[in-house]
This record gives structure tokens, sequence and C-alpha cells, in this order.
């Protein structure tokens, strides 16, 4: 079986290099000032660099198209055509509403669409990894291929037969988990400061928001650009969550306390229901993992980021459980830390007084209350340029601790999972 790649980015070049390493003969191209760093790198593995994608398309038994997503009509209309009888061919976007589209829209009638999802970033091989295999258009005999393909590379492989219900998941596990994370990023940043100087964001909770929100931004725009703005159900969770925030931060500045609190225990029934299966994250694990330069006495912290998602998720109805079908370590991360807030009667009291009544952290909240209107607005517009500018002017202050916070967030993921 030739498998061929169309777009060798980092994402294409991870799962290359895993095929080859399998012991199929693997085909690839990108952009032609990228050829000869890949031949450098990708040669020596077995790999083939061809000149184009229709030179690829044409001897591959499995086309993967491996490019940003809004490049994906471009890239297939020039390539479709030359795509081998009965092949394969499969995507590596992460919403498959416009990827499915293009497929059909361009490829010949005799290409078998069974396209995947790997739910996890180039930090991590594929071995052990989470991937969503979803076919649309195929035979038993392709279906068989590529469930044999996956099986080879070690890839814990879940099966999803509707792209819609994939994208309808992937809203929350994806989109709306990063732009939580990313306002915190954009918070810190407005703030003026580095969350790890800082008293209320010491301990385990925050140790994990702050490495998340670090691994989140050591990562490119484009990726989380086309999650959010091209999956037709992220803007509506995203517009879930902004409203979640903006009504929970206007009881907290009113002091609204009967209500708020009966508010957010009336979420934590719902989202952390007795018959739910708990994640139960580590403390012990997750007080390790500090960027802190030396100790701070912790101080308590409002949560408003972990609040409102729990908001959310009552008033859309979604139950984040049912979705770790398509989690990825954010969101695993993510759905722990709130259902570590939550579970803990003490911990959650603290953070709704804190809330309520704390000024001292209260510009910080007025802050990422900001932050979530902003991206919620850019979401909502469909702005592609500026969901990457915004993201760019983050990633850029936060650019001397991305490296570290990859590579501790990396470790935390792979102890808090074990």
């Amino acid at each position: 079986m030739n498998i061929g790649f169309i777009g060798l980015g980092d994402m294409g070049r991870l799962y290359a290099k895993a095929f080859a390493k399998a012991g199929y003969k693997v085909y690839g191209c990108d952009l032609p000032a990228n050829r000869e760093k890949l031949e450098l790198e990708l040669i020596p593995l077995g790999i083939t660099i061809k000149d184009n994608g229709r030179d690829v398309s044409r001897i591959s038994d499995l086309i993967i198209y491996s490019v940003e997503a809004d490049s994906m009509e471009k890239v297939v209309a020039e390539c479709a055509i030359a795509t081998k009888a009965g092949a394969i061919v499969a995507g590596q976007t992460s919403v498959k509403h416009p990827e499915i589209a293009v497929f059909e829209k361009y490829l010949p009638d005799d290409a078998q669409i069974i396209t995947f999802h790997a739910m996890h970033g180039p930090g991590f091989e594929p071995k052990g990894q989470k991937l969503i295999l979803i076919p649309h258009r195929a035979d038993k005999e392709a279906h068989g291929r590529m469930l044999d393909l996956f099986n080879a590379v070690g890839c814990d492989v879940v099966e999803i037969t509707d792209y819609h219900e994939h994208d309808k998941i992937v809203a929350d596990t994806q989109a709306v988990t990063h732009v939580g994370f990313e306002s915190m990023g954009t918070a810190w940043k407005a703030a003026g400061f580095f969350p790890w100087e800082n008293a209320s964001y010491v301990g385990g909770i925050d140790n994990v928001k702050i490495l998340t929100t670090l691994r989140i931004f050591g990562y490119k725009a484009h990726v989380y650009a086309g999650l959010a703005i091209l999956n037709p159900y992220a803007r509506q969770q995203v517009r879930q969550y902004a409203k979640s925030e903006s009504e929970l931060f206007k009881l907290m500045i009113k002091e609204e306390a009967d209500e708020f609190r009966q508010r957010l225990y009336k979420a934590r029934d719902f989202v952390f229901h007795e018959s739910r299966k708990p994640i139960m994250l580590n403390d012990s694990v997750m007080r390790e993992f500090s960027l802190a330069d030396k100790e701070h006495q912790r101080k308590p912290n409002s949560h408003l980021s972990i609040l409102s998602m729990v908001d959310a998720w009552y008033h859309l109805g979604v139950n984040p459980y049912d979705n770790l079908i398509c989690q990825t370590p954010p969101f695993r991360l993510r759905l722990g830390i709130a259902e570590y807030l939550f579970k803990d009667d003490e911990l959650l009291e603290e953070s709704i007084e804190t809330a309520l009544y704390d000024k001292t952290i209260r510009g910080d909240d007025l802050e990422f209350h900001s932050a979530v209107r902003e991206w919620s607005a850019i979401i909502g517009y469909g702005d592609m340029e500026g969901y990457k500018k915004h993201f760019n002017e983050v990633q850029a202050f936060f650019a001397d601790r991305l490296e570290e916070g990859k590579t501790q967030s990396a470790e935390l993921i792979r102890r808090l999972m074990a």
C-alpha cells in the first residue's frame, strides 16, 4: 500500500515517518521552498519527495491531504484530477464539514473517502494516541485497510460514522477549550504580568492552567483559527461560553451572592452528576509543575474561566464526559481541573467568595472578561486573519517561556494520564 502525503508540515511529517517506520512505502510533497530541507530529513527514512500533489496522487493507494484548512479547496482542486483509480482519500484537518464538502466537489466518483482526526499535536508520537476515524464514502475493504494502517502505528482508534457528530464534539473539546486558555493568555498579556510571578496563580489548578496556556501558544495560529472559525458548531458554543462568562461576571460585580451561588451549584449538579466516571487528577502531581522562580504564599482565585466553562456546559446541555471520545490533552486537563474544583466543596466555596468579594483579583477578572469578548467577536465575525494576528501577539508576549512550557506540559500530561 503506497501512502501519499500532500503537505508535509508538522503533522504530515509525523505520520509520514510513523508509516515509513511501520514498513509502508511513503511519498510526499510540499511547497518547493521546503523541498531541500524535507529531502535531508525524510529521504534517509525511506520517504520519497515528489514535485507536486498530482505526482503523489497518481501513485498512492491512500492520499492524505495535510494542508491548512483554509488552503484545502485550492489544493484539492489542483490535485484531485490525478487521484489514482479507487484510491482512499483522507484529510488531516480538525474540522470535517468543509473538508468533506471539498472532497465531494472535486474527487472522482470511485475515490473512497475515509478521513481521520489525530487528537494530539506534533509533540506526541502516534503510538498510544487517540485517533478518530470517520468513514464517509467507502466499501468494507477500504475500511479494513484504514483500520489496519492505523493499528500498525499503534493509534488508539475510535470510529465516528457521522462527520457532523465529530464536528459537534470537537467544537467543545478543541474550539471552546482553546478559547478559554487563549483568553487567559490574552488577559495576562493585557495586565502586563506573567502568571507564575503572581501569588493568585500558584497551586495545582493554576499550574495546569498556565502550562496548558503556554502549550497552546507554543503551536501555530492557523490550526486554532481553523478549528474555531470553520466549525459550524464552534460559534454557537463559543457564544454561550462568552454569555456564561459575562452573566457570571455581572453577578460578581453586583455581589448577587445567592443567584451566583445557586447558578453554579445547579451547573455542578448537572455536569458532575454522580453517574459520571470521574477523571480524578492527582493533586500532588499538579503541584509539582510550576514555573515560579520561588515559593509564593498562595492567594485564593476566582477561577472565573473554569466557572464559566461549567456554566456553559450546563446551558448547552453538554455532557463533557461523553465528549472524551474525542479528547485532546488540553480538554482532558480542562475537564479534570473543573472536576477538581467543583467536587471539592471547600475549594468551590473559596472561589465563589473570592469572585464575589475579593477586589484584589477583580482587575484580573475584568481583563479575562474583556479577552473572552474579543475572542468571541473574532470567531463570530469569521475573521481568520484577525484570529491569527491576535494569537501571534499573545504568543510573542510569552515567547521566552513557550519551549519550557511545552516541555513541562508534555511531562505533566504524561504523568496525569498515567
